[in-house]
């Protein structure tokens, strides 16, 4: 997906992409209405939605500006902080407490961020601080999310997130306005099938497997926009980039199996 984010959002404007996800979004989640009906919009924490929709459009768009300008490989690799920084949100806002070896897990995950972007070795770009901030307020969305997911199901989460990003998002991708290219349509569409079903299948593997094995799985994505990186855009991400990477992964990765260990 991000691939394809990275391709139609250097013709587009971000914002136009972020629509377009989400409105398309709504168009793959028809089948779940159609065999449902209205019941995935019963929710009693509406307003909890509308504050994850406004988190999640700051971040959907500051990840889509910094993939149209950053690497691939690193820009996907800074994005796995966002549960670093979601567990430092969860200490201040839910009074989660943090032991020893989660510090030290976190650390060495912010390490891995500052081996990638190399501050003061080099200029930090404006696309990698895009999606470093992308990822600062996606961890506040995933705050929203745990809170939701205790009363909510993973397809009302979905549901609410396609439908009030459409809304929030419609505004301003009229003021950017161009309509898409039969090409860009088939991306905008590509990106709105898997970015959906992608988060909706993550949800609920993560709700009933062990985080030891999904949270691997969703860090093979790594590889593949590397490999992509490669082949479509001729990037060759320098052993920085995947030293910093591995060391975000492995943290990310901890972080996620200690969260699952103490549900």
């Amino acid at each position: 997906m991000n691939a394809s984010i990275r391709h139609v959002a250097q013709e587009l404007e971000p914002m136009m992409v972020v629509f377009f996800r989400n409105f398309l979004g709504l168009i793959v989640l028809a089948p779940f209405f159609i065999r449902h009906g209205l019941v995935p919009l019963r929710t009693k924490r509406i307003g909890l939605h509308w504050v994850r929709a406004g988190l999640n459009l700051f971040a959907m768009a500051a990840f889509y500006i910094g993939l149209s300008l950053t690497p691939l490989a690193e820009a996907t690799a800074l994005a796995f902080t966002a549960p670093l920084f979601a567990v430092l949100l969860a200490i201040c806002f839910l009074g989660e407490k943090v032991g020893l070896r989660r510090w030290t897990a976190i650390a060495i995950g912010f390490t891995g961020a500052l081996v990638i972007l190399r501050p003061g070795l080099e200029a930090v770009e404006v696309g990698a601080l895009a999606v470093l901030s992308s990822a600062i307020i996606w961890s506040g969305t995933l705050i929203v999310i745990k809170v939701l997911s205790r009363t909510d199901s993973s397809l009302t989460i979905t549901a609410y997130m396609a439908l009030l990003l459409a809304v929030l998002s419609l505004p301003i991708a009229l003021f950017y306005w161009q309509t898409p290219s039969f090409a860009q349509f088939l991306l905008l569409t590509l990106i709105a099938i898997t970015g959906t079903l992608g988060q909706y299948t993550l949800v609920e593997a993560l709700s009933g497997a062990d985080a030891q094995v999904v949270m691997p799985l969703d860090f093979m994505r790594l590889l593949w926009t590397a490999l992509l990186g490669f082949l479509l855009f001729q990037e060759v991400p320098d052993i920085f980039v995947f030293l910093g990477a591995a060391m975000v992964v492995a943290s990310a990765t901890y972080v996620a199996v200690r969260e699952r260990s103490k549900a």
